[in-house]
């Protein structure tokens, strides 16, 4: 073995061979090898033959004896006894896991209504086609594409110009007819003084009585030919009749309408707050519902109070909240449905005409004694939703329950829940069924 490697050695004079040999012995010596008197003179030889003058390495450092009040031995020690031997290590005991503390509440006990959910269609309380009440050409339009106006914003304007002259027209005959009344009553007063001074004859002041009423007559008329080209001249100016969103312009500037074979509409509105939700509920749940009324007949004042709730299906709970506005009064023969509408604020058109919407209705019952638990705590795997329950020695175990309605943040439980369970509401990431914690009392408040 030191045969070869001197050849090595021979053969690669560099750096790195050095370092080789010397860490080689060096690792030898610190793991109580026999022959460390021999490696150093072998080392020695080694270096000398390859590179061509004696280089002894440094002594490798002996670890030190301990001091006894034994007599010192006169026999030498062997070179095993003389190697260091490795302290024993000492393994420090591993540190207990301290339980962790998780905040815990009780479940909320209150009357809770009961309820149905059912998939329905947001509505339009008004949509309204636009047209031209007078023939003309278009003009002008007042807004962009489905811009939000309020009621009475100038929408279209139709051509005026002949509106304006036949509004003057009527104005002009208005003043001849009251002056012709005024000539006549002053003529009749004339030819009744005459009469009584046996100057004129009868028949000429009932002439002039004659002249004086056709003259009322025409005035008349005429003042409802002013009010007619008014009218007419306000038509050329067609206005929002209440607050909403408009469609797209359905005529473009320059089109004749309002007259014979012109489209029949010029833009659509519709009015976004209030909104209607519609939904159509069974027979069945109709019939469940009267039984839980007690088979009272609602008036319309207290089926207006009724309220009703309402989200999109990407939204948590019921965000959207009205009142029952309409409920038909008959079943649908033909589905076998009942046809209910609510209607709700709106304010920032978060609801479309067309969408679906989850409603939630009442059914008329009233749970007294119900448990609510924060929806935050409830999971799921395959055996269902479930909550994490700390029982009275501090364990956590996994209860597995049934639910019911939703109220704001919690959740009724109609099983596997009694007052008395501390639920865990937070570090739910922490905890595992079996678990020994440190239970810390909080509110449902405080948690929502």
């Amino acid at each position: 073995m030191v045969t070869d490697v001197k050849t090595w050695l021979s053969s690669r004079r560099s750096a790195t061979a050095r370092l080789v040999a010397v860490g080689l012995i060096a690792a030898l010596a610190s793991a109580g090898w026999s022959g460390v008197a021999r490696a150093e003179n072998e080392l020695e030889r080694l270096w000398g033959d390859t590179w061509g003058h004696p280089k002894k390495p440094a002594p490798l450092p002996t670890a030190p004896v301990p001091a006894t009040n034994a007599p010192a031995a006169t026999a030498p020690a062997s070179p095993a006894q003389q190697a260091p031997q490795p302290a024993p290590v000492t393994q420090a005991a591993p540190a207990q896991p301290s339980a962790p503390t998780v905040p815990v509440v009780l479940p909320r006990v209150q009357a809770v209504s009961d309820t149905l959910v059912v998939t329905g269609n947001a509505e339009s309380v008004n949509t309204v086609k636009l047209v031209a009440r007078v023939p003309g050409y278009l003009e002008q339009i007042h807004f962009q594409d489905g811009q939000i106006v309020k009621k009475d914003d100038l929408l279209f304007t139709i051509q005026q110009d002949q509106y304006k002259d036949q509004l003057q027209q009527a104005e002009g005959q208005l003043e001849a007819a009251k002056v012709a009344r005024d000539h006549a009553h002053l003529e009749v007063g004339r030819y009744t003084a005459l009469l009584r001074q046996h100057a004129t004859s009868q028949v000429d002041v009932d002439h002039w009585v004659f002249e004086e009423k056709t003259a009322e007559a025409n005035i008349q008329a005429t003042e409802a030919q002013v009010a007619l080209a008014k009218l007419n001249l306000g038509y050329t100016e067609v206005t929002a009749p209440f607050d909403g969103q408009m469609g797209r312009h359905l005529v473009d500037p320059g089109n004749m309408v309002g007259g014979d074979g012109g489209p029949p509409a010029l833009a659509e509105i519709m009015q976004l707050d209030p909104i209607y939700v519609v939904a159509s509920i069974s027979s069945q749940q109709a019939l469940q519902i009267r039984a839980n009324l007690d088979q009272r007949r609602l008036s319309l004042d207290e089926l207006h109070k009724i309220p009703v709730e309402a989200a999109l299906s990407d939204e948590t709970g019921f965000p959207h909240h009205g009142t029952i506005q309409y409920v038909a009064p008959q079943i649908d023969p033909q589905t076998g449905t009942l046809y209910v509408r609510g209607i709700l604020r709106n304010p920032d058109r978060t609801l479309l005409p067309g969408m679906f919407v989850n409603i939630r209705l009442p059914m008329g019952k009233v749970l007294k004694s119900a448990l609510l638990v924060p929806q935050i705590s409830l999971q799921e795997d395959q055996g269902g939703r479930y909550l994490f329950v700390v029982d009275d020695d501090d364990v956590v175990q996994k209860h597995y329950v049934q639910l019911g309605e939703t109220v704001g943040d919690l959740q009724v439980a109609t099983s596997g829940v009694a007052r008395s369970d501390r639920i865990v509401v937070g570090e739910l990431w922490r905890v595992s069924p079996g678990m020994t914690v440190m239970p810390k009392t909080t509110t449902l408040d405080a948690v929502q």
